[in-house]
């Protein structure tokens, strides 16, 4: 298995693991995806989506079967590899992003404030920002 940098082709196996994950959104394409892959298979996907105030990390997710591997962490952290500046993101796991360096969120940035449809259908009181400075 190995964590890279999605290539144009990835994307119906990322489009197709965002539904079967329920993280599919408007705009996806668009963003900036790392995948987890096994051979030519993508089991796993993360995204940067670019705001104009701020960076997202959104859209991670694992394929069921490979859950409970790390691969999670190991796309979290091959993404905030190459992103700069500071990096939001909205979850209901606060723990495990806690422990990749996040911290809760004093302040949200205005593009994040304004999505409205953030969390679907989730509770938005289970909901935390936060945010991870990069280098």
């Amino acid at each position: 298995m190995s964590v890279r940098k999605a290539r144009k082709a990835d994307l119906p196996q990322i489009i197709r693991l965002a539904k079967k994950c329920d993280l599919d959104y408007s705009g996806m394409e668009s963003d900036s995806f790392w995948v987890a892959a096994d051979g030519p298979e993508v089991i796993g996907i993360v995204a940067l989506k670019l705001h104009p105030d701020c960076a997202e990390l959104c859209a991670l997710g694992v394929d069921e079967a490979k859950r409970l591997k790390g691969l999670g962490r190991d796309l979290v952290l091959a993404l905030l590899e190459k992103a700069r500046g500071d990096i939001y993101l909205a979850t209901i796991i606060p723990n495990f992003f806690g422990k990749l360096g996040f911290r809760k969120a004093t302040q949200i940035p205005t593009s994040m404030v304004k999505k409205s449809d953030w969390c679907g259908d989730c509770r938005k009181d289970l909901c935390t920002v936060m945010v991870k400075s990069c280098l």
